[in-house]
């Protein structure tokens, strides 16, 4: 396992950013029983969504907000490198301990998705699962993603957001997100994701709408999960 990191003046808002901050003992804590909190929606679920849609990454692969690690066990053989980002550092301390016991080799990057620490068209795959809806900036991010990947790479995203199918569903998000962001560590549920993955450099190459499983919240029910691409030109 290598570990890098970049200065803390540095390391913005990749997730939870905009909740408590990561010193306090709240912080603390959503690390703490983070895992518990996501094993119903894993059982029901989850772990599948994970697992069908890494099955798709291949040789150099980037993981925005890692977390704990929920998916280092879902990557195939094809990845022949693992790099994983989270800047919170008590996320950072689980997710090191979980790739410890797992044995897998992969480097740990304490920073924000806003600002990769890498050199542009070194990546192959990046996966965001359940990320975008904590970002500062999602469209920073996106232009971050469209950097790194090499031409032709791809995107992974599994994500909930903004109903598009009914209004009062899309109502309720919007009146709960100033409480849940700040109750859920920065998480906003009313965002338009698929319309900012759609307005960045990358090129939509299969989404598909659905419903998050059991365990999930109820204003965070819509969700896409799909695969986008650098173009080759």
């Amino acid at each position: 396992m290598t570990e890098m990191s970049i200065p803390q003046t540095h390391v913005g808002s990749e997730r939870r950013h905009a909740g408590p901050s990561r010193g306090t003992i709240y912080g603390r804590l959503f690390a703490r029983f983070y895992d518990g909190a996501m094993k119903q929606l894993e059982r029901e679920g989850g772990a599948e969504l994970r697992h069908n849609l890494l099955a798709q990454a291949r040789r150099r692969t980037l993981e925005l907000g890692a977390g704990t690690g929920l998916n280092l066990e879902h990557y195939p053989e094809a990845v022949t490198e693992l790099i994983l980002t989270e800047p919170d550092p008590h996320m950072v301390k689980r997710l090191r301990r979980r790739l410890e016991e797992s044995g897998r080799g992969a480097t740990i990057i304490q920073a924000p998705a806003e600002r990769l620490p890498l050199d542009s068209g070194a990546i192959d795959t990046v996966v965001s699962t359940w990320t975008l809806c904590t970002v500062d900036d999602p469209e920073a991010v996106l232009a971050e993603v469209a950097r790194v990947l090499s031409a032709g790479g791809r995107f992974l995203f599994l994500e909930h957001v903004r109903s598009e199918d009914s209004e009062r569903t899309a109502r309720r998000q919007d009146r709960v997100t100033p409480l849940v962001r700040k109750a859920i560590c920065g998480c906003r549920p009313n965002r338009r994701t698929l319309a900012t993955i759609e307005a960045s450099p990358l090129e939509i190459e299969h989404v598909q709408w659905g419903e998050q499983p059991k365990g999930s919240l109820p204003w965070e029910k819509p969700m896409i999960v799909g695969i986008a691409r650098k173009p080759s030109i």
